[in-house]
């Protein structure tokens, strides 16, 4: 036997001898998930405040998967564009061979995207926003763990009536959170006995919003709702209505909780003070799961950054990832991840306790009106209610037809 053919049979005998070793074999076990994030572009101050929690959560986590069970997070930038998130999904499907999608900020990406996961048979979760009603519709392989605009607008509509306020007008984003945020408030504001006396729908992108708050002011509605994107969008219209005196003229605001995203309210001043706005998750939540998340995050990332409600839906997608590859070893089929994912909850989010919906895929939580209160010096959204487990009204309203 010569040389080369003695270091051949060396090998062939340790590469043997570790295969008997505990966790060997499954050291080859690497669960590939394709990350489509907008770090560019008009949305990328949301998923920055997401993809830090992937990370944190990837990272104190990590050590809990099973033994020689890797995971390969591949991310790639959407720009903020939904064709770009077409292509890239086609890319991970195709060429890299995810065998899941997650992240996605804007419903239209989600939606370029879902027609996919179908064809390819690949899951995609939801997580940061991609908040559009019907989104899970458009594919079986489609599961949501952040929200619905119609989980904080139908709610935050009845309140408002409640409060006797008769005339309501709206002004939302042009695109599909902002047409569902619309759609929800004037339905529970309606519900409740009152009346849309004007809606504007404004650029989502570097829109000027005095003139849409000065005809606002004008109309003298109750009450003005608002949706735009989380920051910095929503710091540029708590300008408009404070420079133009909206709140000083007797209209009384509100919104979901874009308008005012935990991160933002140092940059607000004091404007915020006392509006009321809808949501599944705050800061300022007195919970010990949420206060061991914002210790967490502060650790990692510092005192002066703070997380959000995308930052919270990033990392509850995170836990669902984990916990579907601890439960398989890491190995799972499309469909057996869609079964997971239909049964998954988790009683101890930061957010409270969540669950998905086995009959739309869609995220059950709890829905918080918060006001905006000086806490300890600092401006923050304290939960006042709770409407505890709230499923979409949507899909409540419009069952799907068998």
């Amino acid at each position: 036997m010569n040389r080369r053919q003695t270091a051949s049979v060396f090998a062939a005998m340790v590469v043997a001898m570790l295969a008997m070793l505990p966790g060997w074999a499954s050291a080859q076990t690497v669960v590939k998930i394709g990350l489509i994030n907008s770090y560019t572009g008009f949305v990328a101050q949301a998923a920055d405040e997401g993809q830090k929690a992937f990370d944190l959560y990837t990272k104190l986590h990590e050590k809990d998967l099973p033994p020689g069970v890797k995971l390969e997070i591949i991310k790639r930038d959407d720009t903020s564009n939904p064709e770009v998130a077409k292509r890239l999904a086609q890319e991970l499907i195709g060429r890299d061979q995810v065998q899941l999608l997650t992240g996605v900020v804007l419903s239209p990406s989600a939606a370029a995207i879902a027609p996919l996961t179908a064809e390819a048979k690949v899951p995609l979760l939801l997580d940061i926003a991609a908040a559009g009603v019907q989104i899970p519709r458009l594919s079986p392989y489609i599961a949501r763990v952040s929200f619905t605009l119609w989980q904080q607008g139908y709610p935050i509509g009845k309140w408002a009536a409640e409060q006797g306020w008769k005339k309501g007008y709206t002004a939302v984003s042009d695109f599909i959170p902002g047409h569902d945020s619309e759609a929800s408030f004037a339905k529970g504001f309606t519900d409740g006995g009152g009346q849309i006396i004007g809606a504007v729908r404004m650029p989502p992108q570097n829109p000027d919003f005095v003139p849409f708050v000065q005809r606002i002011k004008d109309a003298k509605p109750d009450v003005a709702f608002f949706f735009v994107p989380a920051d910095p969008q929503a710091t540029a219209l708590i300008k408009a209505i404070r420079d133009l005196g909206v709140r000083e003229a007797g209209i009384n605001i509100t919104a979901p909780q874009d308008l005012l995203p935990d991160e933002a309210l140092p940059n607000m001043g004091d404007t915020p003070l006392g509006i009321i706005t809808s949501g599944m998750y705050s800061t300022a939540g007195d919970r010990p799961a949420n206060k061991a998340f914002v210790a967490a995050w502060h650790k990692e990332y510092g005192d002066n950054s703070i997380p959000d409600f995308l930052s919270v839906g990033a990392w509850d997608g995170m836990t669902a990832i984990f916990d579907l590859v601890k439960a398989t070893q890491g190995k799972f089929t499309a469909d057996e991840a869609m079964d997971f994912f239909k049964k998954w909850k988790n009683p101890d989010s930061p957010r409270g306790p969540i669950e998905i919906d086995p009959a739309t895929r869609d995220i059950v939580q709890n829905i918080y009106i918060r006001r905006a209160e000086k806490v300890d010096g600092k401006m923050a959204n304290v939960e006042i209610t709770t409407i505890p487990m709230v499923k979409d009204p949507w899909k409540e309203l419009n069952p799907e037809k068998k």
